[in-house]
């Protein structure tokens, strides 16, 4: 189990989970739930470099369709063809099996604690 009070968070709804010079990214639990049920997801392929802030993927459900945005600079070293393969993964295990993506990156930008990404969404 992902202790989530650990992981960093954007704005955008992602979390970052550092493990050595890789951040592994996904979306948390409240996107997730915003977004209804999952049906398809689109990340990058591995080799493809990144810039914090730009659109990288994209998550659609049945009520609409998001785009997933790269929290950090960096070049992608994984990405989750479990997810690809079973987009649900994204609702039933936010912070665990439905990671998204892992970049190898250098310097976190400012990120948000658990405590101010849960100030941010109301709770």
């Amino acid at each position: 189990m992902t202790d989530v009070t650990a992981l960093h968070y954007t704005e955008e709804h992602e979390w970052i989970r550092l493990d050595g010079d890789t951040a592994v990214i996904g979306i948390t639990d409240y996107a997730a739930e915003k977004l209804g049920d999952v049906v398809y997801v689109d990340l990058p392929n591995a080799g493809t470099a990144v810039t914090a802030g730009a659109v990288v993927g994209e998550i659609e459900s049945t009520k609409s369709v998001g785009e997933l945005f790269a929290p950090v600079d960096g070049e992608v070293v994984e990405a989750n063809q479990a997810v690809v393969d079973s987009p649900e993964l994204v609702n039933a295990d936010p912070f665990g099996d439905g990671w998204l993506i892992k970049v190898r990156t250098g310097d976190l930008p400012k990120l948000l604690t658990h405590d101010e990404y849960r100030a941010l969404v109301g709770e």
